[in-house]
């Protein structure tokens, strides 16, 4: 059994409680509610037949402050809490980083990756070039570093992939969802990524604006993709790819499938010694998370890949 450290949590980001219940195979819903996320609590209980992840079990958990550590804890079946994310160090197997705010990811992940405890961080993981470096260069040394957007993992998107050739070639794919670039960009990069096998990204330009912003990609393949992050917006996440001889749809929904797919590839990574996601597609859609910031930030101008 892979006993698994949870680190969390950040504002508005329910990852801790939803993937500790998906691992140890209960949850809290009334407690879940309490903290403010109903709809966590909703498809926990819609899939609860099938909570549970063999071979993992979340044995630790750490936060900011204690007392949403012992909720979280409370709702999930996790019986230690901790009171700094070290005196995890020693006593669990691997760790995951369940907090989206990409600046803490890097002091967040040394204890772990310097005393080589395979470390999963939760998207994006990294938004500036220092410390995507040093990600990367631990990835290099042999550290066991892991990071993605559950969304690789849709199942709309599969469906979409296993109908991917009956299209012909992609020459455009449009992507529309809501909130903002910075935690929400890598989404729908890491969802049309995979569906078209990691295309090598060229260079990326930021044409819109804060909440609402428009975002294109051209790849090697000479696919274009424009993506759509607009704050004022209700919806899910859309995804729609054009080729020569047909279209496809991707309305991606089941939030609960995806983190659950995601959760067993790092669990059995850690069984295999190795990601079983490189990190060099991690590290290519990085660069174009942090390359449209700085397109944006330098007025729309192209930065090349």
């Amino acid at each position: 059994m892979i006993r698994l450290g949870m680190i969390g949590m950040s504002e508005g980001n329910a990852h801790p409680y939803s993937w500790s219940s998906i691992i140890n195979g209960q949850f809290d819903g009334d407690e879940i509610c309490r903290v403010g996320y109903p709809a966590v609590a909703a498809y926990l209980e819609a899939n609860e037949d099938t909570l549970g992840i063999t071979g993992g079990r979340v044995t630790h958990v750490w936060c900011q402050e204690r007392t949403i550590a012992e909720s979280i804890a409370r709702s999930s079946g996790i019986p230690t809490v901790v009171d700094r994310l070290e005196d995890m160090v020693g006593d669990i197997d691997a760790v995951i980083l369940g907090r989206d705010d990409p600046e803490n990811h890097v002091a967040m992940a040394i204890p772990f990756v310097d005393a080589g405890i395979p470390v999963f961080v939760d998207k994006p993981l990294a938004y500036s070039q220092d410390d995507l470096d040093w990600f990367a260069d631990k990835a290099a040394d042999g550290g066991f570093v892991m990071s993605c957007s559950s969304m690789r993992y849709a199942n709309e998107c599969r469906i979409v992939k296993q109908d991917l050739a009956a299209l012909g070639k992609i020459e455009l794919v449009t992507a529309v969802g809501k909130k903002d670039w910075k935690k929400y960009g890598i989404h729908l990069l890491e969802a049309i990524f995979a569906v078209l096998d990691d295309p090598k990204p060229i260079h990326v330009r930021h044409v819109g604006e804060l909440d609402r912003e428009i975002v294109t990609v051209r790849t090697d393949s000479g696919t274009d993709i424009t993506l759509h992050l607009y704050n004022p917006i209700s919806g899910t996440f859309q995804l729609t790819f054009y080729g020569r001889q047909g279209w496809r749809m991707a309305d991606i929904k089941n939030s609960y499938s995806m983190f659950r797919d995601n959760l067993i590839e790092f669990i059995r990574s850690v069984e295999e010694g190795k990601p079983r996601l490189s990190f060099e597609k991690t590290y290519s859609l990085m660069k174009v998370l942090i390359g449209a910031k700085e397109s944006r930030e330098q007025g729309g101008k192209v930065v090349l890949l």
